[in-house]
């Protein structure tokens, strides 16, 4: 038995999607561009999915809005053809950028890519908690700016962002900005309703929700231009041509459809959240990072002199898994938790607790005891 407390890196693939992915490999196997029978089941495959997408972001699940949905290989794709596509779609109307300084490195370095090709970049910080102000979001724009990108729940810390808030804000500021929302760590926990939130795009990763790795999709909505990243035939209405991943596009939907709703797992999770923290408060050395605006099913704390891969090594060892931070970081230093302040001694010790709807009370006891061993029997800098 382990105890996978990993669930913002990735999640496991249910049984039911990873089923539905070898049906439609070895059943409804069709080209969904050719114009048989195979191929029209193959179709139909996408059209579930996509409406199962619609269906998780507030949309209807027919017409129109099924076409504001377009398949991706995953949410770093999706960031950056939401990114890129709008920078060079509307720079005629302005070359400033804006972003935050916690973004996923899929968007903070596609906006440091767009600076290096000319645009003017402007990152805003958090304060020392961690959290965002929607007015210091807006008035970090400006009549020119034309691109506005920041995430709508944390990967790291959990922080919740005010994107709700800060859009009419921005749009005041600034009428030509085209703001995309990162909602890979929020899409299926929360409820993401896409037209309230009035975003111009929203990208979401299928491997954060029970789907396979390699798909994820982008809303755009309906008006909004986008200029391809790549070209070829015409898939996903010329935006992201190639041959669809049917078989992992049609799990993607299928993990949505089983996903309890968001009000029974966030009652899961702030149980799970307010054990996690009465029993770490007992233990020795830690120290918890929590915005006042945050999600309980991501949780960072340090353990202070001693080092996070450690940390991480001597938990996998007991067959607990959690993370030192973002997965994409690859053993660097969180740029999160630097743009917050804290000390290094901190910043080198940290690690990240995230649920998923599978987890018990059991898993955050088990992560608990190892913890406190750790602190007891590790030689500590």
């Amino acid at each position: 038995m382990h105890v996978y407390l990993d669930n913002s890196a990735t999640t496991v693939v249910r049984e039911a999607a990873a089923k539905k992915a070898y049906d439609v490999m070895t059943a409804t196997f069709g080209n969904p561009s050719s114009l048989h029978t195979l191929g029209i089941r193959a179709e139909q495959e996408l059209t579930d999915a996509r409406r199962a997408v619609a269906s998780l972001l507030g949309l209807s699940s027919g017409g129109t809005d099924l076409s504001c949905i377009t398949f991706t290989s995953g949410g770093t794709e999706a960031n950056n053809l939401a990114l890129f596509g709008a920078a060079n779609a509307n720079k005629r109307l302005g070359k400033h950028i804006v972003t935050t300084a916690v973004e996923h490195p899929s968007v903070l370095e596609a906006m440091k890519q767009l600076e290096r090709e000319g645009f003017e970049l402007t990152v805003v910080s958090p304060d020392a908690r961690g959290d965002f102000d929607a007015r210091t979001l807006a008035q970090a724009c400006r009549e020119d700016t034309v691109l506005v990108g920041m995430m709508l729940v944390n990967n790291e810390i959990g922080t919740l962002l005010p994107v709700k808030e800060a859009i009419p804000l921005i749009r005041k500021r600034a009428p030509h900005a085209h703001v995309h929302c990162d909602a890979v760590q929020a899409a299926g926990k929360l409820p993401v309703k896409v037209l309230s939130l009035d975003a111009d795009t929203v990208s979401i990763s299928g491997h954060k929700l029970h789907a396979p790795k390699g798909v994820g999709a982008l809303y755009v909505k309906r008006g909004v231009r986008l200029l391809p990243r790549l070209y070829g035939g015409g898939q996903e209405r010329k935006l992201r041509p190639g041959t669809e991943a049917v078989p992992a596009i049609a799990a993607f939907g299928e993990a949505i459809r089983l996903l309890p709703s968001p009000a029974t797992q966030m009652a899961r999770f702030s149980a799970l959240s307010d054990q996690l923290e009465q029993g770490l408060s007992a233990i020795d050395r830690v120290v918890l990072h929590t915005p006042v605006r945050h999600v309980p099913y991501i949780r960072n704390l340090s353990v202070c002199g001693f080092k996070s891969e450690t940390l991480v090594h001597f938990l996998a060892q007991r067959g607990i898994y959690v993370s030192a931070g973002s997965a994409c970081a690859k053993g660097h230093d969180s740029h999160v938790l630097s743009a917050l302040g804290l000390p290094p001694e901190q910043i080198s010790s940290a690690l990240r607790i995230s649920l998923c709807a599978d987890n018990t009370a059991d898993d955050i006891q088990t992560f608990l005891d190892a913890l406190n061993d750790a602190v007891a029997t590790l030689a500590h800098v």
